[in-house]
């Protein structure tokens, strides 16, 4: 849903060219589907599908490792400053690494990325900080003429914040997924499904995916 709405704030002003990588994730088929199906809604010049396993390998995050249990969402949690089970490490920074890859290959002027910290998970790899030094790292290593900048449009957005403003721009949202669980209905019960779940009650609207238990 974040990414579906940043592509759909950038493509306001730009050609865009969307890039879905695949690393052993449980929901892979049913988010590359999604990423599809967003970028063939929003005119996307490109949508470059990538697969990786290294992620997988290493493991470690409950999103590539079934034998670990992803939470249950708890909505009347206050935050206990851990780092969720589904973090998967340092992914954000692989994924804009290729991503900043892609786009110094094609003359790309910038990277933009669905992170959200306001209303999140507590990702590490979601942060200002961390997106600010990756883009000062990033324009030390590309060739001296090239600049690329990383947007973050919705990082100090709440998810009902977000929801608002994708339903005003008539982002593609029922072509979105966010279960951490299952591909066919969402399981409602994780964390990415309770957080988005809370957007869309925040914003007096009703979610077009389909939930097993909403």
């Amino acid at each position: 849903m974040d990414s579906c709405l940043t592509a759909t704030l950038a493509a306001q002003t730009h050609e865009i060219h969307l890039l879905h990588v695949t690393y052993g994730q449980r929901t892979a088929a049913r988010e590359k589907r999604a990423c599809e199906e967003v970028g063939a809604a929003l005119g996307a010049k490109q949508t470059l599908v990538v697969s990786i396993e290294h992620l997988k390998v290493f493991g470690a995050s409950s999103l590539t490792d079934a034998a670990r249990k992803v939470e249950v969402f708890d909505a009347n949690a206050t935050g206990s400053g851990e780092v969720p089970s589904t973090y998967v490490p340092f992914r954000n920074g692989n994924l804009l690494a290729m991503a900043c890859s892609w786009a110094e290959a094609i003359g790309a002027d910038s990277v933009w990325i669905g992170a959200v910290q306001q209303d999140s998970s507590g990702y590490p790899d979601c942060r200002r900080e961390f997106l600010e030094a990756f883009e000062k790292a990033v324009n030390l290593g590309t060739k001296p003429d090239t600049t690329i900048a990383i947007r973050a449009p919705l990082l100090d957005l709440s998810k009902t914040d977000i929801v608002k403003k994708a339903l005003a721009l008539g982002a593609p949202l029922a072509k979105t997924w966010s279960c951490y669980v299952a591909e066919t209905q969402a399981c409602g019960s994780c964390e990415s499904c309770g957080l988005r779940l809370r957007g869309f009650a925040g914003a007096d609207a009703k979610d077009p995916i389909p939930y097993r238990s909403p």
